[in-house]
């Protein structure tokens, strides 16, 4: 369509054991072609057992996209419903996560966060 919008993505981290920002979150901002894929990408410090997606559009609260669990074998759980444009990866070498957003649309300009919870860390720190 002749109608081309700006779309507009924010991104950052926070770390969601206590919502609060992670070392990393320093936020870039990208501008991906009308209809293309775009990567948002995240590097993590700590080791946590799931990390997440959230969209946050402008005066809502951040909304949960996608969630990978850094196992042996990663399990993806999806929002409902499940938006078929949105993919999670996840690089266990370089302790980075990914959204893929397919088709990308003037729709998706928001603020969008990577975030991990350290559950499963807090857990053994526990047992000790």
């Amino acid at each position: 369509s002749s109608g081309s919008g700006l779309i507009r993505m924010w991104f950052g981290s926070i770390c969601s054991s206590l919502m609060r920002r992670g070392s990393g979150s320093a936020q870039s901002e990208v501008f991906p072609s009308e209809g293309g894929k775009v990567t948002l990408s995240c590097n993590y410090s700590v080791k946590a057992e799931n990390l997440q997606w959230y969209r946050q559009d402008p005066g809502s609260a951040p909304r949960f996209l996608l969630l990978i669990t850094d196992t042996k074998d990663p399990t993806v759980v999806e929002a409902e419903p499940p938006n078929p444009r949105l993919t999670a990866g996840l690089n266990k070498e370089r302790n980075r996560l990914d959204l893929l957003i397919s088709s990308a649309a003037v729709t998706d300009s928001a603020v969008y966060y990577c975030a991990v919870s350290e559950t499963e860390l807090l857990r053994k720190q526990k047992t000790l």
